[in-house]
């Protein structure tokens, strides 16, 4: 008797370590970010604004504290357009660890730019 307990003792261990042992998936969105300016920083510095509000206010909704945050290219988002065309974008692309940013020539303002990123917890 007390070999069958121990042998279930053990058996219980082993499923418990194997539970513990699997590693966690990770869930992951894209998040976008899309803001004019007069000129190309402007409009960088408020796209990229317009990310990590985005990220946060998502982090809070969720209530999530661990996020890791990659760049990821997101499409243009414009404002008086259907579309961007490829002769209107400003080079190069402005690519950090967080965030990928590309910008084009807007129909009112000089620059209007788009970044995005990753988030995953």
């Amino acid at each position: 008797m007390r070999w069958c307990s121990c042998a279930f003792g053990l058996a219980l261990m082993g499923a418990l370590c194997l539970v513990l042992s699997e590693p966690a998936k990770a869930a992951c969105l894209g998040f976008s970010g899309t803001a004019d300016g007069f000129d190309k920083e402007t409009g960088i510095s408020r796209a990229q604004l317009a990310l990590a509000d985005a990220i946060n206010q998502y982090k809070k909704q969720k209530k999530l504290r661990n996020v890791t945050v990659t760049a990821m290219r997101a499409e243009p988002q414009p404002y008086w357009r259907a579309s961007v065309w490829d002769s209107l974008y400003y080079k190069p692309d402005i690519v950090k660890a967080d965030s990928y940013t590309i910008c084009w020539a807007g129909v009112i303002s000089p620059y209007v730019c788009t970044s995005g990123a990753k988030a995953c917890w």
